[in-house]
């Protein structure tokens, strides 16, 4: 089984902004409940199962704080964490959680609505990332991809591509130096961030489960994992 060897202090930034658009659904999806309770609940506990010292911290949205709370009320959710309050981009959101992180520590960026990421994941993801100070965890794609382009579309080679999942997790130093660049929508995730400060980006393994729930199935789909 994998170590966990991690040295410096490990801290996860959690990333909660969804509005729950895709999903039809009248509250965001990180709130909807997945085996009796809400996904991000789920998702924090992951963490708090790998390492209960580490630091977490929420970033939600100003105006569903209040609602986080009753909800931690109602279902006696208790793990220690700090709120933080959102941008208007993923990227502000991930800025406003980097001004309570102190160096040295090793910080891990994770999306709210992918619950079901391993132990053996966040394992892998701190480890690499102790190592070679940026490592994010990938997946290999089953289907066949294609390039689409104006007017026609091409077969690619699948074994060249990876999906990427979170956590990510970089040394605190230079995840910091990397958000203080200006903002650009090349910057889909913190890997890309970093990427771009000339930083190589270390890749380990996911969890084909560690889904990003943003959809009815993918919903489902978590409950059948639960199950299993």
């Amino acid at each position: 089984s994998v170590q966990h060897l991690m040295i410096k202090p490990g801290i996860v930034i959690i990333v909660a902004g969804g509005k729950g658009e895709r999903m039809n659904a009248n509250i965001p999806k990180q709130f909807l409940e997945l085996h009796g309770k809400p996904i991000l609940i789920h998702t924090m506990e992951a963490f708090y199962r790998f390492d209960n010292t580490m630091q977490i911290m929420l970033v939600l949205p100003e105006t569903q704080i209040d609602y986080w709370k009753t909800l931690c009320k109602k279902h006696a959710f208790a793990v220690l964490h700090n709120i933080v309050i959102g941008g208007q981009t993923r990227f502000n959101s991930v800025k406003n959680g980097l001004k309570l992180v102190q160096s040295p520590s090793l910080v891990a960026v994770h999306d709210g609505v992918r619950p079901l990421v391993s132990h053996t994941t966040i394992t892998r993801s701190f480890n690499a990332a102790e190592k070679y100070d940026a490592a994010i965890p990938v997946i290999d794609l089953i289907d066949s991809i294609r390039q689409v382009n104006e007017d026609e579309s091409l077969s690619v080679d699948r074994t060249k591509y990876k999906l990427v999942q979170t956590p990510q997790v970089f040394d605190a130093e230079l995840l910091k130096k990397a958000y203080e660049q200006e903002f650009s929508a090349l910057f889909t995730d913190d890997a890309s961030v970093v990427e771009a400060l000339g930083t190589k980006i270390h890749l380990v393994e996911g969890n084909r489960e560690n889904i990003k729930i943003t959809t009815d199935i993918d919903l489902k789909m978590a409950e059948t994992f639960l199950n299993l």
